[in-house]
């Protein structure tokens, strides 16, 4: 069966987002040092360079993600988080794609992305990988370390 969402630009104030939000942030802060944690508060994700998204099955959340203007040129991922109930469904393949039109939409010519190296992030390596991501040096105020890697695809 396949999954049919409604992926919409939200505002951050359905409880249900800022939940997963909230989900969200307490395992960047399990699995990451405290200067490697680069995920965005809701208050942060509502800023005028921030577009944040919500993806629906139905009445349920099943994801969100964000995109991040950097330059006329250059936008960054953010928040990209599928509900643990939706793991391994697409609900991260859809996000991404809605998130790369609106870059497209936008002018932009290149998306970047920070995520961490250990294991509990390799699902996501996979996920931008197999949609063209590649490795790249720190972008934005991102400064290499142990525990960060930055990807980027050209739009």
């Amino acid at each position: 069966m396949t999954l049919t969402l409604t992926i919409i630009e939200d505002d951050l104030t359905g409880r249900a987002v800022l939940d997963l939000l909230q989900f969200h942030l307490d395992e960047m802060h399990q699995w990451s040092p405290p200067e490697s944690v680069h995920a965005m508060p809701a208050e942060r994700l509502r800023q005028q360079d921030v577009t944040f998204f919500s993806a629906w099955d139905g009445e349920r959340l099943a994801g969100c993600g964000a995109i991040k203007h950097l330059d006329d040129t250059h936008g960054e991922l953010k928040s990209m988080r599928a509900d643990p109930a939706y793991r391994g469904k697409g609900v991260g393949k859809a996000i991404l794609l809605r998130l790369l039109d609106e870059a497209r939409a936008r002018g932009y010519t290149r998306v970047s992305l920070e995520t961490g190296k250990p294991e509990a992030f390799h699902p996501a390596h996979g996920l931008y990988r197999a949609n063209g991501f590649v490795e790249c040096p720190p972008f934005g105020d991102y400064v290499a370390d142990d525990f960060s890697i930055c990807m980027t695809k050209a739009l």
